[in-house]
């Protein structure tokens, strides 16, 4: 009588694709249905389709059909330790008759730990029973027989099919019918198979199709693993953003997240933490960029940016904003209180990377309402901005600190007080923030003095007044910090030159 293979049961692999559909649709998140016949799904390559049944036959076979990923679990000994059972066993689950388990049921006593295993290898490669392989292991777990080598072994197996499938171009619903089926064998990795399918897709450059996966994946709400409450990847729109920002790009991230988002689908809310986070980043480049382009134009190697270029660059910084604004509403909406702090703590990054003040200064608050102290400098950075904006409101809230600082917090915090008035242009303001320093015994550092001198003489070529700059300079004098002044006025009218030594 001839065998199964002979009577023509080669299919073509839309059988398999078939037979996972159907699948798919009678367990979606239950345990696994067998369909109600056997059939030899092969996951392709019908090369020597013959059952041989000699075991000298059977080995060669073996070796002929063995994977370059499953070399490392079969060596040379265990083609020696192959008794007769097992291939009286691989040749029993060939020809279908029966189920699976029955057969590894009665033969239980036969097989040897290693010699179960052998089969999960033998149904894996290309040409074998996919699905049988899949039985088998349903079997051994529960049978208990799944220890940390066999486990180890069978997520093997199915990395390399979903990355045969990833190969060959599979439609992304049969990578995910093959996740389903791990789950509903109770195949438990130690790491995300779902965050593992998005890594192959995005190393071999198929990145559209590592979009269409997650979609694929929160469409059918499949389950993953949930993040660890700050903002790390959990889950798979949080992983893809997450690999995007590896690569610097950040905007793709951002812009992932809410396309998933108002397609109706529901993206896990850390993912919108991870989106926060690419909003910082891209602020934080962009700024970059401006301070690039400002200095290019003050060396006189670029013309002056006309009002439409000011425009669109005020434009891509408020849309940057628009969308974490968006994202942080969504994350408290979806997280919850426990969410607060770290939202605000994004919101704070990215307001000082934009250099909005009271909005930065505002977060702050929002922080300590809800418990998150935020950290000494960040309030420093803050306080500069606003300095430089000429907040004063916001100055004196955030100067309320300094009663309870020590001398060198004193003077840190005041140095980018003095600081943020000197870039804002503020010269008077930093003049008295530098005489306020001295005032409280802390002396400011030799290029914040030398800033402010200069900025008071370029007023005085302008206004004629020198009584600010003539004040500070006595004040610095009678702290040691410059030597003896010479300063001199000429009045043209008179045609009279004014000195005094100070």
């Amino acid at each position: 009588m001839a065998s199964v293979p002979e009577l023509g049961f080669a299919f073509s692999p839309n059988v398999l694709l078939q037979r996972h559909k159907l699948l798919v649709s009678q367990l979606h998140g239950s345990c696994l249905t067998r369909p109600p016949s056997r059939i030899s799904t092969r996951i392709k390559n019908y090369q020597n389709p013959s059952f041989i049944a000699t075991k000298v036959s059977k080995i060669r076979e073996f070796r002929f059909f063995k994977s370059v990923e499953l070399d490392q679990f079969v060596t040379s000994d265990d083609e020696d330790e192959m008794s007769e059972g097992f291939f009286e066993a691989i040749e029993e689950l060939e020809r279908m008759t029966r189920e699976p388990s029955d057969i590894l049921e009665e033969m239980n006593d036969r097989l040897s730990a290693r010699e179960l295993q052998l089969v999960l290898v033998y149904f894996s490669q290309e040409g074998r029973d996919s699905w049988c392989a899949l039985e088998v292991f349903e079997w051994l777990k529960k049978e208990n027989r799944v220890d940390n080598e066999t486990m180890e072994l069978m997520v093997s197996i199915m990395c390399s099919w979903a990355k045969k499938y990833i190969e060959e171009e599979r439609d992304v619903g049969d990578v995910i019918d093959l996740l389903v089926d791990m789950d509903c064998v109770g195949l438990k990795p130690g790491f995300s198979m779902i965050e593992k399918v998005i890594s192959l897709y995005w190393e071999m450059e198929k990145k559209e199709r590592a979009v269409l996966f997650v979609k694929a994946v929160l469409s059918r709400g499949i389950a993953y693993a949930e993040g660890d409450g700050e903002g790390q990847k959990g889950g798979p729109t949080g992983y893809l953003a997450w690999k995007m920002m590896v690569e610097g790009k950040y905007v793709d991230a951002i812009k992932l997240v809410i396309h998933l988002r108002e397609s109706g689908l529901k993206p896990e809310v850390y993912s919108y933490l991870i989106a926060l986070t690419a909003v910082v980043k891209e602020l934080n480049e962009f700024g970059k960029a401006l301070r690039k382009l400002k200095g290019y134009v003050r060396a006189g190697s670029i013309a002056e940016l006309d009002g439409k270029n000011l425009g669109l660059i005020e434009k891509y910084q408020s849309d940057l904003l628009a969308d974490g604004s968006r994202l942080s509403s969504w994350a408290i909406q979806e997280g919850g209180s426990s969410l607060y702090g770290v939202v605000h703590e994004r919101l704070l990054a990215m307001y000082i990377c934009a250099g909005r003040g009271l909005e930065a200064e505002r977060q702050l608050w929002e922080m300590k309402l809800v418990g998150k102290e935020a950290d000494g400098d960040l309030y420093d950075i803050v306080l500069a901005i606003c300095a430089s904006q000429n907040e004063g409101s916001a100055v004196s809230r955030l100067l309320s600190r300094i009663e309870v600082m020590n001398s060198l917090r004193k003077k840190k915090t005041l140095s980018w007080l003095l600081r943020g008035y000197i870039k804002g242009g503020h010269i008077n303001d930093a003049a008295e923030t530098l005489t306020k320093m001295l005032d409280l015994g802390l002396y400011p550092e030799y290029m914040d003095r030398v800033a402010v001198l200069q900025g008071l003489r370029k007023r005085i070529q302008k206004s004629g007044n020198v009584e600010a700059y003539l004040n500070l300079c006595k004040r610095l004098s009678d702290t040691s910090l410059i030597g003896p002044c010479l300063v001199y006025l000429y009045i043209k009218k008179y045609k009279l030159w004014i000195i005094k030594m100070l």
